[in-house]
C-alpha cells in the first residue's frame, strides 16, 4: 500500500491526476486502514473541482484518524469552495 500510495505521489506531482487516483485507489484496497492514500486522493478531486468525492475523502481520513489536521482544513476548504461554486451557478 505504502508502495501504491508512492508511485501515486510521484504521478500526481507529474500531473498525472488519472493515474495518481488508481495508484491511491490501489492503496486502499491494498490497505482501507491507511488513511494517507486517501487524503491524497481527496488531494487530486479536490483539484480536478470534483468536490463531492474530495470531501468523502476527507472525511474517512478523519473517521480513521480524527487528529489528521490537515484533511480537517481540507475538508472545510472544499466545503466553502464547492458553496462558492454553487453560488456562482456552475
Amino acid at each position: 500500500a505504502t508502495a501504491l500510495n508512492d508511485r501515486g505521489q510521484v504521478r500526481y506531482l507529474r500531473v498525472e491526476f488519472a493515474a495518481a487516483v488508481r495508484d491511491y485507489t490501489a492503496a486502499i484496497e491494498c490497505q482501507p486502514g491507511f488513511e494517507v492514500p486517501y487524503y491524497n486522493r481527496g488531494l487530486v478531486r479536490y483539484r480536478l473541482g470534483d468536490f463531492d468525492e474530495a470531501m468523502k475523502d476527507f472525511r474517512k481520513v478523519l473517521e480513521l484518524n480524527p487528529q489528521f489536521e490537515d484533511a480537517a482544513l481540507s475538508l472545510k476548504q472544499a466545503i466553502l469552495d464547492k458553496e462558492e461554486k454553487q453560488k456562482r451557478g456552475y
